[in-house]
């Protein structure tokens, strides 16, 4: 099936040799957990949901029977297209079971984005909601299987709306109500080295790709992070992220399970909410995109309260500057930033013992077991002190994206090293600190977005003979949005808002995390001689406009 895995043989022996990879797959960790802590709460949802390691042992029992009755096998693959609650849990856990490869995919995810993955990876069944508010997802996938005859199996999340009469498909409910739990002798035995799990991400390198990722390459990450934070079974994670993305998934799902603790997880987010969840709960710890954080941190400045159990806060997706790191102690928090990517996640990151000394000057040293370097242009090893692209190495960097070898070469090398792509100086303590990025993009609420993919999906914009796009600095989202739009000669310009623009994207189905959030229009894109775009020209611009306005 993945036949464009990429592993160098070198490493692996010596990773399998140390002991960082073994026969250890993510279901005997669940195993080891569930025999450990059975009666213990796993899984809290914002919709009043409470379930234990047993618990949620059974549902995902049940679902994996019905899943493996449809004809699921190991090495298929599952898409899901889930919100923050615990029946994304279920479906993860009923992978495992079935030795199947996870796809979650994210909400926003459009017909065109789903059909095309669900090919790309083959996925034999989609579980997702019937709605979410006035988001039809059934009718979503009911164009995707018109075009797809793989699809042997298709589950509902009902909590908001009934399955449409005359469509296919059960809700969980209905499995958890009528089905038997599988069989432990049913379970499928996988290798550790064998793909567990496909992540979406735009990368490095532009569009949205599908990165391969391995049951060692999860469970060492998770387990050595815990590790190294002292996390253990009485800590609570609070996550309101999407569990599609790395930190969602990697770090709110299966780092709490390996050490037998708590996640909380919040669907419907917003600061009054966080800040009694967290209290209510007795959370000890969180990771998310540092807007999170920087919003509770404001909140409590202005309106008072505290969350004296939250421990540290891991800051992922843009630098933490050292303002907000002595803000969050003055609440008890320590603040520390993480880094890496979802090929390489995570890497690097501030020891919470290290944050108010490093006050957010580095994204820190790696984790046990990782190595980190930078290279300049000529791909020689720079010393510190000085700068150079950033690269990884060890048990955690992914195995290749999805069908895709040609641009897996491009940023994971014959040796191992993953090229990150972003501009880096490194101390002699090994701490690195992120000044830019080499490639072409944008990097939003935590999440890396490529400038390409928004530019090109303003093709065809009535009027528009030429656009571009920049990252617009922002202090709570890192970066926002901004289209520069070229008029044609004699076009009605007025028609060329942020709302039209807007309107003409949603027309086309483009996510709502691609849409611009500022149009300007221009005489001109600056270009070099050779046609490429001179950004850091339309970023004085926008600067310039803001000086005008009195921003």
């Amino acid at each position: 099936m993945f036949d464009e895995i990429k592993i160098n043989q070198a490493m692996k022996e010596e990773y399998l040799a140390k002991g960082y990879w073994n026969d250890t797959t993510m279901l005997d960790c669940w195993e080891a957990t569930l025999a450990k802590y059975p009666d213990c709460e796993y899984v809290i949802d914002d919709s009043g949901n409470r379930f234990t390691y047993a618990q949620m042992d059974d549902m995902s029992s049940r679902l994996a029977a019905y899943l493996y009755e449809q004809g699921v096998r190991a090495g298929d693959t599952l898409t899901y297209q889930l919100a923050i609650r615990y029946e994304f849990a279920v479906t993860m856990i009923a992978a495992w079971k079935l030795g199947a490869v996870s796809h979650p995919m994210e909400m926003t995810f459009q017909a065109p984005d789903i059909g095309r993955f669900m090919e790309m990876t083959g996925s034999v069944a989609y579980l997702g909601p019937t709605t979410i508010g006035p988001k039809d997802y059934v009718g979503r996938i009911e164009k995707v299987k018109e075009t797809n005859p793989n699809v042997k199996a298709v589950v509902y999340m009902d909590n908001e709306s009934p399955i449409p009469e005359g469509h296919e498909g059960i809700s969980f409910r209905e499995i958890f109500e009528k089905y038997e739990p599988m069989d432990k002798s049913q379970y499928a035995r996988v290798s550790a080295q064998d793909i567990m799990l496909i992540l979406c991400t735009s990368g490095t390198t532009g569009g949205t790709k599908g990165v391969l990722l391995t049951h060692d390459n999860i469970r060492y990450s998770e387990a050595t992070f815990n590790e190294e934070l002292g996390l253990g079974h009485d800590d609570i994670m609070y996550m309101p992220a999407p569990l599609c993305h790395a930190t969602g998934f990697n770090h709110g799902l299966v780092g709490p399970m390996l050490a037998g603790g708590k996640v909380f997880l919040q669907q419907n987010y917003s600061v009054p909410r966080a800040i009694d969840s967290i209290n209510r709960e007795g959370i000890t710890y969180s990771m998310g995109a540092t807007p999170i954080i920087y919003d509770i941190i404001h909140h409590i400045q202005k309106n008072g309260g505290a969350i004296p159990t939250m421990r540290f806060y891991l800051c992922g997706g843009a630098p933490v500057p050292g303002y907000m790191v002595h803000a969050a102690h003055e609440l008890g928090i320590l603040l520390c930033e993480v880094y890496g990517s979802t090929e390489s996640c995570p890497h690097t990151f501030v020891r919470p013992s290290e944050a108010l000394e490093l006050n957010g000057t580095t994204s820190g040293r790696a984790i046990a077991g990782v190595e980190v370097k930078l290279i300049d242009e000529n791909g020689n090893d720079v010393a510190p002190g000085g700068q150079g692209e950033e690269l990884s190495r060890g048990p955690q960097v992914f195995a290749g994206y999805l069908k895709q070898r040609d641009i897996t070469d491009g940023v994971l090398d014959d040796e191992g090293w993953f090229h990150s792509g972003d501009l880096c100086t490194i101390d002699e303590k090994g701490n690195i600190h992120v000044i830019g990025r080499l490639k072409d993009m944008l990097l939003r609420g935590g999440y890396s977005l490529s400038i390409n993919e928004i530019n090109d999906n303003l093709e065809g914009y009535p009027g528009i003979k030429d656009h571009d796009i920049v990252g617009e600095p922002d202090d709570r989202m890192g970066e926002k949005i901004c289209a520069f739009l070229v008029p044609e000669e004699g076009a009605d310009t007025s028609k060329m808002t942020l709302e039209n623009v807007i309107a003409y994207l949603r027309e086309k189905e483009v996510q709502k995390k691609l849409w611009p959030e500022r149009v300007e229009l221009i005489d001109a894109i600056p270009r070099t001689a050779s046609g490429k775009t001179q950004r850091f020209k339309l970023i004085d611009e926008i600067k310039e406009r803001n000086k005008a306005k009195g921003e």
